[in-house]
């Protein structure tokens, strides 16, 4: 170590704070309110619309019946089956059922749950789910006539 000299260096600068930080009203990471969590009570009123297969027959009180206890037992709040407590309801009225929710609730998710139930139930292959507004699915019939037409030709 006889020719080598020992040279201080110089300590790293500080890393310069983000773009924006020292601007006025901008929000730290912590202070930041997570969007979900801050929702007040939503209401929402879902209704799946099974006149059309209950008319013809095919849906009578026992299935309509059926699935309302299926969609009971199989929504999902905050990750657990079976716990709708005050938070969603369920309900039949004549051949629809209107699901109440008041915590933030997906209408695509009815959408799949009907879906299981007609597999289940083995009418998938003759009865679609169709979206008829904003807070309604309707459950209606394939156009298997349309496919008929066109093979007769």
């Amino acid at each position: 170590v006889s020719g080598l000299k020992m040279t201080k260096t110089k300590a790293a600068a500080p890393a310069k704070a983000r773009k924006g930080s020292d601007r006025k009203g901008s929000k730290a990471l912590g202070d930041r309110k997570n969007s979900s969590t801050n929702r007040s009570a939503v209401k929402n009123e879902f209704t799946i619309d099974c006149t059309t297969p209950a008319n013809d027959g095919i849906f009578d009180t026992q299935i309509l019946q059926g699935f309302e206890e299926y969609l009971k037992e199989r929504i999902k709040v905050t990750g657990k089956t079976g716990q709708l407590t005050d938070k969603i309801k369920v309900g039949l009225t004549d051949s629809k059922i209107g699901v109440t929710t008041y915590v933030p609730f997906s209408k695509r998710y009815l959408k799949y749950l009907t879906k299981r139930y007609l597999k289940k139930k083995q009418l998938r292959d003759w009865l679609r789910v169709v979206s008829a507004d904003k807070k309604t699915y309707e459950l209606r019939y394939f156009n298997i006539h349309q496919d008929d037409e066109e093979d007769a030709e």
